[in-house]
């Protein structure tokens, strides 16, 4: 398969099911995917974003090797928000290295406060944030204090995520 072709070819539900298909659990093409998502030009790193993080809450493992990359791309300004939206989405299943969770803390602190930021962006990095509570649970006051700042001017879909998150946060304290 010629990756990046296919990316281009259509950007669908159905494409994107084929390209992680393709990747399977394969190191090999999830990297050349995963380089892709990092290296290429703007229209093509935003289609890939997509298949990269379906791939990981597939498999997972094929993350563990990228987490300095993806902290960087997330670092840096002025990126997609697919890139924003499918990075925080994987994030959501998997185990964050220690030393990339501060940093992956304030890049989804950030993006819960940020007034225009997309709203499943902002949802996803609840969920991230609320996984991190687990291992640090100093944090769950200011989740709870973001939460409560937005939650009524948010959607439904904030809405209801921050709901969840603050019934998991209040269970596990």
């Amino acid at each position: 398969m010629k990756l990046r072709e296919e990316i281009l070819k259509e950007h669908s539900k159905e494409q994107c099911a084929a390209i992680v298909a393709w990747v399977g659990s394969s190191k090999k093409r999830f990297n050349e995917l995963f380089d892709i998502f990092l290296n290429d030009e703007y229209r093509v790193v935003q289609r890939a974003a997509w298949p990269v993080s379906y791939c990981v809450e597939a498999h997972p493992q094929l993350i563990n090797d990228h987490f300095e990359s993806l902290v960087k791309k997330l670092q840096e300004p002025g990126i997609h928000d697919a890139v924003k939206r499918n990075s925080t989405r994987l994030l959501q299943h998997v185990n964050i290295p220690e030393e990339w969770q501060g940093p992956v803390m304030n890049i989804c602190f950030d993006y819960v406060t940020n007034p225009g930021e997309a709203v499943a962006i902002k949802a996803f990095s609840l969920t991230v944030l609320a996984n991190l509570a687990k291992h640090y649970p100093e944090i769950i006051p200011e989740i709870k204090l973001v939460i409560e700042e937005q939650v009524e001017e948010q959607s439904p879909a904030f809405k209801g995520r921050a709901k969840k998150i603050l019934k998991e946060l209040k269970a596990g304290q």
